[in-house]
């Protein structure tokens, strides 16, 4: 699968559609759409392992995760600046930058991502709760000072929070395209993923708290665990 271009068509989806929803549920569902059986049963393993030792492996979660911001950032402005035809070159530099800039500043690129996680939980919720969907920054906001005061009061919960959201994340999306892969199940899930603002944030938010609690757990059995 070609992540970059399949990235280059996201954005200019989002982009056109930035007057409209504020929720990208119709590019959520694209995604879910696109995996196979082999790409949904590795989303799922993959994410598993993010869900529930996340904390070992953390350093380089940041450094992918960094550079798939930095891959989308480079994208986008790659299109505002020069045009589509160079979103791919955009693309590469920024998540090779951004990767390499999260290396050394790792500590900090931890708290940012906490923060966005929150910002993502707490979104969600707004979606979930059915409140306006143009204030939905609001309630992301809220979630980003709290994350970005989580990550500086326990660094720590930051890596449980984003590693337990983003293996969440994974592990649902894989599960929904399984689903969706079977003939019986397609219609359903259609209809959940577009009709029922409360399932994704709930099919999220429920395992990455059970991993968040489960990581706790097993951080203090290992003292030599540190950041």
């Amino acid at each position: 699968m070609n992540y970059i271009a399949i990235l280059a068509q996201t954005t200019s989806a989002v982009n056109e559609a930035s007057t409209g929803e504020f929720v990208p549920i119709d590019e959520l569902w694209k995604t879910i759409t696109s995996l196979q059986l082999l790409e949904a049963l590795t989303f799922i393993a993959f994410g598993t392992i993010c869900l529930m030792y996340g904390w070992r492996v953390f350093k380089t979660l940041v450094v992918i995760s960094f550079g798939l911001i930095g891959m989308f950032a480079g994208t986008m402005a790659a299109a505002e600046i020069s045009g589509e035809e160079q979103q791919v070159i955009g693309g590469i530099l920024g998540l090779l930058m951004f990767a390499a800039l999260s290396i050394p500043l790792m500590k900090w690129a931890v708290s940012i991502l906490g923060a966005i996680a929150g910002a993502i939980v707490t979104a969600g919720l707004w979606y979930a709760c059915s409140l306006p969907e143009k204030y939905i920054w609001a309630g992301g906001l809220i979630g980003l000072v709290a994350g970005g005061m989580i990550a500086f009061i326990a660094l720590k919960w930051a890596v449980m929070l984003f590693s337990c959201l983003g293996g969440s994340a994974l592990v649902i999306t894989g599960m929904l395209a399984l689903l969706n892969l079977w003939s019986k199940t397609d219609e359903q899930v259609y209809e959940l993923v577009h009709e029922r603002n409360w399932f994704l944030p709930v099919a999220i938010i429920v395992p990455a708290a059970i991993g968040f609690f489960t990581q706790q757990k097993f951080i203090k059995r290992s003292a030599e665990w540190s950041l």
